[in-house]
């Protein structure tokens, strides 16, 4: 076909919080697909089957249809250029491997070919390169050229691998979203922030803010653990710590043969070698153990015999086991075992170089501890082992068997016990032992290493037995029963909200929580100013999150901030909307009525936690209706107790603050349905839309009628307080 004019992409955004589309971040790209406007995808020969080839699993994708099947239904009846680049875009990062679902799209005007189209990313850098991916792979099924998409995927893979969460950190995170505890990502890896505020704790992969450093550096020395949890009664192997070949070998011979030689600060099993008989072995095993450690160092320990296993302990239990196994290649006569390692091992599609996998790939020309196994074989990677000939390439190590279930209690109490001993909240213990459904004593089993910051896809991925969800255990004990939240409000419109975010964080503060606030005078932290620094106001709200010392939040957010950055916090206590008016201010976002206007303020509504309130304007209609969205309370203001919807929802028994007039007096009543709580003298020095909008929000937040009426009079008598 004729090549039709590029879509152009215009305008590329991050929306990094809750925004007009959804609650969660997405990438805001408007696009111009020019003379496509006049061709949807019915009217493009040959598109749907290129399209559906190159990329068989839009299938999956429901689309506004709503069921399996849905988008491609579109795609055959007719649908246009932009729409169907959203889901080439999705399907792009799920095949990357970062799973999204999630994306909308809609025309700007009238047949002008200008679209807005959002998708859900989870790292702003690959949503990009997906959508620039996108565009040319569109683009090329369009026109009906070839596409390598292979080199595509291979290249947004090595993207999310660099810079997303890893999958230990992932499945913490995952289980701390399943309890709707918030998340923040601190660095370009690991490091995570659980929840806001003073209610936050901090992971870093395995290791949370618990982890003590002096746990660590006794994990990290190897011969100190053994001493310390022997001492508790902890069944570990006798060992000594050597420093030359010699010596090794004059302690192997008074341990008693067979022996194993590991680094003092070795960590992943590197410069292990097992069952150890000859002085030739026990030679060769100090040269690698001394040059995989930082020191020449060099522990002997006495062989114990059965198979390795790793128990992760998470606070005072375990949570889950995994056990190893011998690997073995047999000969064919013909194959090198280097060979035979890759047609008989490294096959496993369980096996890779990466963190995804649970199982590593085997390298006999590369691994130390394999090179020295083979040699005790009288062999080398290189060796062509007999037909029939079994090999042993690793003694143990293998772990990744799930035996969670078979761990007999008493086993369990002694890694607990390790764990506690070394001093470490989260602890990865490897034993040795034949059958770990038996008291270690009984059978001659020990534990041999309690490792700080365990890796945890071995419980996550087992290549044999039931996945186990440790990040779950993990938030539990770092949370307990808590939410990881502090009070946030929330407060947008065009007037007031100033005032309002500044006499509601006044409440709060006297309320005795150390109060953070962001507005348009500034950034607050219980009433002292700080600087700015050039952060937008999506960082500006953010910082205080990060702030461990804030124990309430109260954020300031105008339209162009939600249409711009989004929301910087996923829910809210409380959100309150004073007005939908002056959609003129932002028609450089296309935002051209009072209708749009309106599906961009509701978005402080839609985050309203099912435990929190909405606190809205009755005097404004818009605002009114938006009680429909609110997940939790509602509760009106007014400066008219006559306002509807003050009547209506008076008649329901709810709360209200409104004005009341009363001869030359102005008095805020806050009634529950028909009886009222509390009668408060209103000032004429403050606006009194912004005065019941914060009384609303302080009694949502918890504060009694005598606590707010405390704070508007200390406000009144010294506002400086606040801004200084």
């Amino acid at each position: 076909m004729t090549k039709k004019k590029d879509i152009e992409v215009l305008r590329v955004t991050h929306l990094r919080g809750p925004n007009i589309w959804t609650y969660r971040p997405v990438i805001e790209a408007w696009l111009d697909i020019g003379e496509l406007e006049n061709f949807p995808s019915n009217l493009l020969p040959g598109l749907y089957e290129r399209l559906t080839a190159i990329l068989p699993g839009l299938i999956v994708h429901r689309c506004g249809v709503g069921e399996h099947g849905g988008f491609l239904e579109r795609l055959r009846d007719g649908t246009y250029a932009g729409h169907i680049l959203e889901h080439v875009v999705l399907e792009l990062q799920n095949l990357a491997g970062m799973k999204t679902g999630f994306g909308k799209t809609r025309e700007i005007g009238e047949n002008t070919g200008l679209y807005k189209m959002a998708f859900r990313t989870r790292q702003e850098e690959v949503g990009r390169a997906a959508l620039a991916a996108g565009r040319d792979l569109l683009m090329a099924m369009i026109e009906d050229r070839p596409y390598d998409l292979a080199a595509t995927v291979a290249s947004l893979t090595d993207l999310v691998e660099s810079l997303c969460l890893g999958p230990s950190t992932g499945n913490i995170v995952d289980a701390a979203g399943v309890r709707k505890i918030p998340f923040i990502r601190l660095t370009d890896g690991n490091l995570v922030q659980l929840g806001h505020g003073a209610a936050q704790r901090r992971i870093w992969t395995a290791e949370t803010e618990h982890t003590s450093a002096i746990a660590e550096g006794i994990a990290s020395d190897k011969d100190l653990t053994k001493t310390l949890i022997s001492s508790c009664g902890v069944p570990v192997p006798e060992g000594q710590l050597v420093t030359s070949a010699a010596e090794a070998w004059e302690a192997a011979e008074d341990i008693g043969l067979p022996v194993v030689l590991k680094p003092y600060d070795g960590n992943h099993g590197r410069g292990v070698s097992l069952n150890l008989s000859t002085e030739a072995d026990v030679a060769a095993a100090y040269e690698l153990a001394a040059k995989e450690g930082d020191s020449s160092s060099v522990i002997v320990e006495r062989f114990i015999v059965g198979d390795e296993h790793r128990l992760l302990v998470v606070g005072r239990r375990v949570v889950a086991a995994a056990a190893g196994e011998s690997l073995w290649v047999t000969g064919d006569g013909k194959s090198t075992v280097l060979e035979l390692c890759n047609t008989q091992i490294n096959t496993d599609p369980r096996r890779g170089e990466t963190e995804e996998f649970p199982l590593g790939l085997v390298k006999p020309d590369e691994s130390g501890e394999i090179v020295l196994e083979l040699k005790r074989q009288n062999l080398t990677h290189a060796s062509v082992p007999a037909e029939g000939q079994k090999v042993l390439i690793q003694p143990n190590g293998n772990v990744a068997i799930d035996v969670t279930d078979k761990v007999h209690p008493q086993v369990a109490a002694m890694a607990a016990l390790a764990a506690r001993v070394v001093g470490l909240d989260i602890a990865g213990i490897d034993l040795v032992c034949s059958d770990i459904s038996r008291p270690l004593e009984e059978q001659g089993g020990a534990i041999i290493e309690v490792n700080a910051s365990p890796g945890l896809l071995a419980h996550l991925k087992p290549a044999v037995g039931e996945p186990r969800n440790v990040g779950e255990a993990i938030v539990d004990h770092l949370f307990g029963d808590a939410t990881g939240r502090m009070p946030i409000v929330g407060i947008t419109g065009k007037h007031g909200t100033t005032m309002t975010a500044r006499l509601v964080a006044w409440l709060l503060q006297i309320s005795g929580k150390k109060t953070g606030l962001t507005c348009a005078d500034g950034l607050f932290v219980n009433g002292r100013l700080l600087p700015r620094d050039g952060f937008s106001d999506w960082e500006t709200g953010e910082r205080l999150l990060l702030n461990k010392n804030v124990e309430a939040g109260v954020f300031e957010n105008d339209a162009r901030m939600i249409l711009s950055e989004g929301l910087a916090y996923d829910k809210c206590t409380v959100g309150v909307v004073t007005d939908v008016s002056d959609f003129a201010s932002l028609s450089e976002f296309h935002i051209d009525s009072d209708n749009k206007l309106y599906n961009v303020l509701r978005t402080q509504v839609d985050v309203v936690l099912p435990s929190g309130a909405a606190v809205l304007n009755a005097a404004d209609p818009q605002v009114v209706e938006m009680a429909d969205l609110c997940d939790g309370e509602v509760i009106f203001y007014g400066v008219d107790e006559h306002l509807a919807a003050i009547a209506a929802h008076r008649q329901d028994g709810k709360r209200v603050v409104f004005e009341r007039k009363d001869g030359a007096r102005n008095n805020i009543v806050m009634a529950i349905g028909h009886e009222e709580v509390g009668t408060l003298p209103l000032s004429p020095l403050v606006p009194p839309e912004a005065v019941l909008a914060a009384i609303a929000a302080g009694w949502a937040l918890g504060l009694t009628p005598d606590l707010i009426g405390a704070g508007l009079r200390t406000w009144e008598a010294s506002p400086k307080r606040v801004h200084h």
